[in-house]
């Protein structure tokens, strides 16, 4: 899997939404948790504390970076919180 953007997710004008958060996170595997939750991070990142898909995200981004925290990766999160 690549860090790579779906680029209808990043066109000006295309509002994220809490279902394209869901879509991404998907059923995410330990191995690729911290590149899934970067992927989040970029999408959310320009929207308010109370829009639905930040909301979303930001569970997504938690529930994430505990599946990786049980990877058997020894990097683990890297120290980096959201």
């Amino acid at each position: 899997m690549s860090e790579a953007e779906n680029p209808q997710l990043l066109a000006q004008g295309r509002e994220v939404t809490a279902e394209d958060i869901r879509a991404l996170a998907g059923a995410s595997t330990p191995h690729f948790a911290l590149q899934v939750r970067n992927r989040i991070r970029r999408l959310i990142e320009p929207l308010p504390a109370d829009h639905p898909a930040r909301i979303e995200g930001e569970r997504k981004i938690a529930r994430l970076e505990e599946l990786a925290e049980h990877s058997g990766d020894p990097r683990g999160t890297l120290g980096i919180s959201h």
